[in-house]
């Protein structure tokens, strides 16, 4: 998708975070381009999840700005910031359902507290959102009876019931084996096509990670490095982004860098 044809959803302007003497966020700049699925990738612990935070407003910077649709939220009152917030869905590394509630009243829930719909439309539309994640016949069951599979397809169902223009994921395979963390990225697949939204994944999960993204950011050493297409991210030149991508890869895309700039020369 042409970054010249798509809008901006999500910009984050020179944001700084520090936590008492450790400076988290170092002047980030990221843009997240409205539908398409952008990554945040890096080791632990150097900010992913506090830049996911700024994004939903949970946080807001010591310094810069973060901006929805134009937006800048560390400006918006309580009422404005419930307003953005009824176009973001989240899936939450630890999906987050509530153990004494059925899988249909997870899902209906948002809809419940945030929302003026009848119980007649929060019904199809729970419905609607199930049959897309293959539970249609599991609306009754409890998430303790849900594998953990399972139990992130419901997750996912609740965070796509507002219909939200903006989805973050915050590492959204963790504790999954290989096969259902891929039965996962289909589905992410599935409805980013079906409803076209847009995506910020925090992930670990790399390489697999790269085959569901338009763009890829790095954050090193509290700053963004990248926020390029996968191609162009795991042939970079630039040494930080080439070692991480050979620490997590292998030294694979080097050789393809390399033949590429054989053949060019011939």
């Amino acid at each position: 998708m042409s970054q010249e044809n798509t809008k901006i959803a999500i910009e984050m302007i020179d944001v700084e975070r520090s936590f008492g003497r450790q400076q988290v966020l170092k002047k980030v700049n990221l843009v997240v381009r409205e539908g398409t699925t952008t990554v945040i990738v890096g080791p632990s612990g150097q900010g992913k999840s506090v830049i996911l935070k700024h994004m939903l407003g949970l946080m807001k910077p010591d310094s810069g700005q973060v901006m929805v649709y134009g937006q800048d939220l560390s400006r918006m009152n309580k009422r404005q910031m419930k307003e953005v917030r009824k176009d973001f869905g989240v899936l939450f590394q630890n999906v987050a359902l509530f153990d004494s509630m059925t899988v249909f009243d997870n899902v209906a829930l948002p809809l419940r507290e945030r929302t003026d719909a009848s119980e007649a439309e929060i019904r199809d539309n729970v419905e609607e959102k199930l049959r897309l994640m293959d539970l249609a016949d599991m609306g009754g069951k409890f998430p303790a009876q849900l594998s953990g599979g399972m139990k992130k397809r419901v997750g996912l169902a609740r965070a796509l019931v507002m219909k939200p223009r903006i989805v973050f994921f915050d590492e959204p395979t963790t504790g999954l084996d290989v096969s259902k963390s891929n039965e996962i990225y289909r589905l992410f697949h599935k409805t980013q096509e079906k409803l076209k939204y847009s995506a910020v994944i925090v992930s670990h999960d790399v390489p697999k990670i790269f085959k569901l993204a338009d763009y890829v950011a790095l954050i090193h050493d509290g700053r963004i490095l990248g926020n390029m297409s996968p191609e162009q991210f795991q042939l970079s030149d630039n040494p930080i982004i080439r070692d991480f991508v050979e620490e997590t890869m292998g030294p694979i895309y080097s050789s393809e860098r390399e033949e590429r700039f054989f053949y060019e020369k011939v």
